[in-house]
């Protein structure tokens, strides 16, 4: 029998050492993969991070096909994870990390179970231009579904911009990464699943199947608009959300980013 604490336990220590290890050679299913990266988060709640939301993962129909599932992953976020808007990441705290522009959620009310987009819409305080930074602590960045699953789903930190009413209409916004003045990444928030509120919908429901329901106050990451970029030491990265403002962040020069 695979032992799935000792899995938990290694990841863990890969993320907080920023640390590479090999892939998972344990023959392990989705619902197992989930179980670690519940486990490798108790670790992490324990040193006295809290859980303040949740990540979606896999977003687009085209990943969903490249690779071979019909439903979206997700992953925990926590007060640690967050990165003041305009402020520094270290590049020392990760393995090789990419940004990718997204929109973040902010809850009202609890959101739970199977839910209509109205509902969903009903239980929002505000909307904001985001971007995360995820950061799989396997080598080379290549995982199996399982293997990222259990990594937390690549969840590493997340930055948000200035939060506006969701009144606006956020099913279509253009969308601009930009990494020290140029643009990178252009697209718009329908290639979130077509609209974004399906992103969190699907949240209210993975994460009430959990055992974990999302709560006022929990953010919630809607997923990838674009592609992931690479990061370097020095950047200045930057989202331009239509209708909604920017956020931005610094990635800070160390030692481990030259050696």
């Amino acid at each position: 029998m695979t032992d799935l604490a000792k899995l938990a336990t290694r990841l863990d220590e890969a993320q907080r050492t920023a640390t590479a290890t090999p892939q998972l050679a344990e023959p392990i299913g989705l619902v197992e993969a989930y179980e670690v990266q519940k486990a490798s988060m108790a670790r992490r709640y324990a040193r006295g991070e809290r859980r303040i939301g949740i990540k979606m993962g896999f977003t687009s129909r085209a990943k969903m096909t490249q690779m071979g599932i019909d439903e979206m992953i997700w992953g925990r976020l926590t007060d640690a994870m967050l990165v003041e808007d305009g402020g520094a990441i270290d590049f020392a705290g990760f393995v090789h990390p990419r940004v990718e522009p997204e929109l973040a959620f902010l809850l009202k009310a609890p959101l739970a179970g199977k839910v209509t987009p109205m509902a969903a819409l009903a239980a929002l305080a505000g909307i904001a231009p985001a971007l995360e930074i995820i950061d799989s602590r396997y080598e080379n960045f290549k995982f199996s579904l399982t293997d990222v699953v259990a990594d937390n789903s690549s969840s590493s930190a997340f930055v948000v911009g200035p939060w506006s009413s969701p009144a606006i209409d956020f099913s279509n916004l253009g969308m601009i990464l930009e990494i020290d003045g140029a643009a990178r990444q252009i697209g718009s928030s329908a290639a979130i699943l077509g609209h974004p509120i399906r992103s969190l919908v699907a949240a209210a429901r993975l994460a009430g199947a959990a055992g974990e329901p999302l709560q006022a106050g929990d953010v919630v990451m809607a997923g990838g608009a674009t592609a992931a970029e690479a990061l370097a030491p020095g950047q200045h990265v930057r989202v331009s959300v239509q209708s909604l403002g920017s956020a931005e962040f610094r990635v800070g020069r160390s030692l481990h980013a030259a050696a």
